[in-house]
């Protein structure tokens, strides 16, 4: 069972976050490379940090002093998936538009 993933979309709400998460996406970072990255103070990537952390989609590592953000994908999957639950409703919904173009057509 998948968990819960409302405090994934709290985190994604965020556009900064989303932006870490694309640098992330690229490579793993320490929060002193992401701060290079923004306009903002170590405390407000810290709090950025934690709620993607809480999310699930991504994961520190300690290596030393020093900590890495790496991007979790499975977190990401999550999030995904319930999305592509509702693929077969918008496949169904743009189906029958078809069908009304194609009728439409013809007359």
């Amino acid at each position: 069972m998948p968990p819960d993933i409302q405090p994934a979309f709290r985190a994604l709400a965020d556009p900064t976050r989303r932006q870490i998460l694309m640098h992330l996406s690229e490579r793993e970072m320490s929060i002193a490379e992401i701060v290079e990255e923004f306009s903002v103070s170590r405390n407000a990537v810290k709090k950025h940090l934690t709620a993607l952390e809480e999310g699930q989609l991504i994961r520190v590592e300690r290596r030393g002093r020093e900590s890495v953000n790496k991007l979790e994908p499975q977190g990401l999957k999550f999030v995904s998936d319930w999305f592509k639950y509702f693929d077969h409703f918008w496949d169904s919904k743009l189906s029958k538009l078809q069908q009304v173009i194609d009728q439409s057509e013809k007359q």
